[in-house]
């Protein structure tokens, strides 16, 4: 019999829908280049070990910001860029075993980057 998937966590006594990532990249390069950003969140995707279903991004004029998200069944990720200022906002939202920070290593890469703000939350605490 195939085990049911769980899309909760439980850390010792706490059980909670999943784990949220709210990550501030600054000083990144590539924000302005689609190709680059869905591999990004892509290869994010891949390391988290989960399952993708649809990368959809916008590119804003004239500024070149890019707006998307990277629809996944265990959530999603998402970024908003701000080429002016070489800054990205991320959202990394997943439920069940999955470690979000296993992609931080592929954001910090692909953005050029080593000043990353990473701040969890811990949703739908039962």
């Amino acid at each position: 019999m195939k085990r049911k998937k769980e899309y909760c966590c439980t850390n010792g006594h706490i059980r909670y829908a999943g784990v949220h990532l709210i990550i501030e990249v600054w000083n990144a390069k590539n924000l302005t280049s689609l190709t680059k950003i869905k591999e990004i969140l892509s290869k994010s995707v891949k390391a988290c070990k989960v399952t993708l279903l649809k990368i959809d991004l916008h590119k804003f004029s004239p500024s070149g910001g890019i707006s998307g998200v990277a629809i996944i069944e265990e959530s999603h990720f998402s970024i908003h860029t701000w080429p002016e200022y070489a800054y990205a906002a991320l959202d990394i939202f997943v439920c069940g075993d999955v470690d979000p920070y296993k992609s931080i290593p592929v954001i910090r890469e692909g953005f050029k980057t080593e000043k990353l703000q990473i701040s969890e939350v811990k949703r739908g605490i039962f």
